[in-house]
């Protein structure tokens, strides 16, 4: 089981969200996403009114390479926990972070896939090293990404590079990611850190009751698709089936899939 954190340190009115899985470049658990809801959760609180901006970053030289595979034996097999997984846990924490009424700024470095490209989907704005790669390259593991993830990734990064991700397993670099429109920057490697840390102090200088307006407007105009509550009826009823277990088998035992 992994056993990664998610780690929050304030600096004066800006909060720095760190995903931490040592050897698994900060692939999530079921614990970090349970981590980074209740870490948004406070970002949210009346309390808090003196956060003015977050920032979300990975450790190590990486953002996040997806969900930790060692850990979805244990519960994708069976359709009631698939859904718990990606509605209570999964889904919870991705809406914690959409909810959040000041800007999210994503410091991207190495790997963004899968889990990590939907939570950087869900920042306001998004830097990236120049080395940086994005992709959810799930179809290779046997299993769809669930509905609300997949809308939401489609919505930041575009029909293009969704579909070809999703259907084709395709992985792009920052200038690809930049050129459709989901990152403001790509920045040399060694300067990322630094310009994400200046861009959040500059916002936070910014009028907060502004920005909290404006993220309140954001939110309006992000409607949920009609379609959703049939696709969500029938979403996971692919637990039990012999391509999602063979996607999976075969990446924890380092072997080709045969589909």
């Amino acid at each position: 089981m992994g056993a990664g954190s998610v780690a929050v340190r304030r600096e004066g009115a800006v909060a720095f969200v760190t995903l931490s899985n040592a050897g698994r470049l900060n692939a999530m658990t079921r614990a970090m996403w349970r981590e980074l809801r209740a870490a948004f959760e406070e970002a949210g609180r009346p309390t808090g009114t003196d956060l003015r901006c977050v920032v979300v970053g990975g450790e190590g030289g990486a953002f996040c390479a997806g969900g930790d595979i060692s850990e979805y034996p244990a519960f994708r097999f069976e359709e009631a926990s698939l859904r718990e997984f990606h509605e209570n846990e999964v889904w919870a924490a991705l809406q914690a972070m959409l909810d959040c009424p000041v800007p999210v700024v994503a410091r991207i470095d190495g790997a963004c896939m899968g889990a990590g490209l939907e939570i950087a989907s869900c920042c306001d704005i998004r830097l990236a090293g120049g080395s940086a790669k994005f992709g959810a390259p799930i179809a290779k593991l046997g299993f769809p990404m669930a509905p609300r993830e997949a809308a939401l990734v489609h919505g930041a990064i575009g029909d293009v590079l969704a579909r070809d991700m999703l259907l084709a397993a395709g992985v792009h670099g920052a200038q690809r990611l930049y050129e459709a429109g989901f990152l403001l920057q790509v920045l040399p490697d060694d300067t990322l850190h630094a310009a994400a840390q200046a861009h959040a102090v500059r916002i936070a200088a910014l009028a907060p009751q502004a920005a909290r307006m404006h993220k309140r407007t954001f939110a309006m105009l992000r409607a949920a698709a009609p379609a959703m509550p049939a696709l969500l009826a029938t979403a996971y009823d692919y637990a039990d089936s012999a391509e999602h277990r063979e996607g999976i088998d075969a990446f924890l035992a380092k072997r080709t899939p045969n589909f």
